[in-house]
């Protein structure tokens, strides 16, 4: 199927009214949730994900991608008028969006955010589009050993990648992968690490785990902080940037869409890297660097296109290959298996209508997100009034219902609550979820890439390195475990976390 009947079949689905219904559903929540701070993206696809069960895989699924693309939206608004950011993607443009916003530019910061966001996800859209079927076709030829050392590189650049230690992080890849093996063995059937209890069988769910792990600990991290919101007070004007603001921001934006969408396919990469490596470029760049940090536009402009394009850019990895780059696209991996469907190079060819329904949609949402974005500002800035006291309980309940609801067990609640206090105690002693719950989802498939390659060699681990792709992979996994141990790029490892946190 070539591109252009490819997309007309995706939005037959796309136009599909139920499907529209949820794609605005989904863009309107993830505009809420970057409004929001201290929910996020992924917090909320774990709430929704049971959702996704009372209808089609297309409707789902459109909703997933629509919450987190929609967030990357709405994280400006809250990092513009608070200085707080809705989510982690938004946090470099507090520095300069906020001190545009006390100058009385909040309106200006406002509509580059939106505007930049729009092109960088059109740009991504387009990209996606085009990339995607080549990568397919040669994914076609990959066997268990190249999708096994595809798995162990994935997990080794989030764990290089990662800001705070990367021996907690691997400890974490670990310990994902073990809760990921619980059950029965998908090769010949026997129970493993159940103890005997029935409700292990199956295997631990990923609904109550991710829930767990973001929703109950978000909420459990939320309560003991103040969160103080300095809403700002003047009046925020004309959302319109004017012409030198226009073509200030052009520059920013095409460097910020190209290396955001660049760094979006990487494991590991995502939005937080990419808005953090555009900010540096265009401060690098700047005739006037000193302005940035005292509200230069360019500092909004490039990291607000960067990670909206860094969310369309991560679709590729998952549609193509069905490796997930990062954990929200780890949720949506689970929501593809919990319909049955299994995202990779055959996708296009045996679900085109999936494929192309989702792409086609991403259009359609960007369109949704530009009108919610722009004439709406007022009515997100009443939103951030809401008090927490109010937003927490019903977040929990929300988790309660949605978990219960996915398996109708009691069993999974307790896995869900479980879950939550070790997510609240691994955020207090600096252990990362994002490798947990990577490693979780891609563990059985690992573990099985394993297996049928070692039946393929008769018990021999020479599959692994007679293949050119697979061998690479594994050369360049190794590197990037062994490169934390020299001191060299050690130190320069830890300058690039220190910056990225101040």
């Amino acid at each position: 199927m070539d591109v252009i009947a490819g997309l007309g079949q995706g939005f037959l689905v796309a136009f599909d009214p139920i499907n529209l219904l949820y794609c605005f559903i989904g863009v309107f929540i993830g505009t809420l949730v970057g409004v929001l701070p201290g929910i996020g993206p992924v917090s909320a696809m774990s709430l929704l994900l049971p959702v996704t069960l009372s209808g089609t895989p297309e409707s789902g699924i459109i909703m997933m991608a629509g919450i987190y693309y929609g967030s990357m939206y709405g994280g400006s608004t809250t990092a513009v008028l608070v200085n707080i950011p809705g989510e982690a993607a938004s946090v470099v443009t507090c520095i300069d969006g906020h001190e545009m916003a006390k100058r009385g530019r909040a309106g200006p910061a406002l509509g580059i955010a939106a505007l930049g966001s729009f092109v960088a996800g059109t740009f991504s859209i387009v990209a996606l589009m085009l990339v995607a079927p080549m990568l397919a076709r040669v994914a076609v030829a990959f066997g268990p050993p190249e999708y096994f050392s595809l798995m162990v590189l994935g997990l080794s650049i989030l764990s290089f990648l990662t800001q705070g230690s990367m021996a907690k992080a691997l400890l974490m890849a670990a310990v994902g992968v073990v809760i990921g093996l619980i059950g029965l063995d998908q090769i010949n059937a026997m129970p493993r690490l159940t103890f005997d209890r029935l409700e292990l069988v199956d295997g631990i769910g990923l609904i109550p785990v991710v829930m767990g792990l973001f929703g109950v600990a978000e909420i459990l991290t939320n309560i003991e902080q103040q969160i103080r919101r300095d809403i700002v007070q003047s009046r925020i004007g004309s959302l319109w940037p004017s012409k030198e603001d226009l073509k200030a921001s052009a520059g920013p934006v095409a460097r910020g869409t190209v290396l955001g969408f660049l760094l979006g396919i990487l494991p590991g990469g995502g939005a937080v890297i990419s808005s953090f490596a555009s900010y540096a470029i265009e401060k690098k760049l700047s005739r006037t660097p000193e302005r940035f940090g005292k509200g230069a536009i360019e500092g909004v402009a490039g990291p607000e296109s960067a990670n909206n394009a860094a969310a369309g850019g991560a679709f590729i990895p998952l549609m193509t290959l069905g490796i997930p780059p990062n954990v929200v696209m780890a949720l949506l991996l689970g929501a593809f298996v919990i319909h049955g469907l299994q995202p990779g190079p055959l996708m296009m060819s045996q679900n085109p209508q999936i494929f192309w329904g989702i792409v086609a949609s991403m259009y359609v949402g960007n369109i949704m997100l530009l009108v919610l974005n722009m004439p709406l500002i007022g009515m997100w800035v009443q939103v951030l009034k809401a008090p927490y006291r109010i937003l927490f309980p019903l977040i929990l309940m929300f988790c309660i219902v949605g978990v219960f609801a996915s398996g109708n067990a009691v069993f999974d609640v307790f896995v869900m609550i479980g879950t939550g206090v070790l997510g609240y105690l691994m955020r207090k002693f600096g252990y990362e979820a994002a490798p947990l719950v990577l490693a979780f989802v891609l563990g059985p498939m690992l573990e099985n890439n394993l297996r049928k390659s070692l039946i393929l060699s008769e018990g021999t681990f020479d599959i692994f390195v007679v293949r050119p792709i697979s061998l690479v992979c594994l050369l360049v996994a190794a590197v990037l475990l062994i490169a934390p141990l020299l001191p060299a790029l050690r130190k320069k490892r830890e300058k690039v976390a220190l910056d990225a946190t101040d």
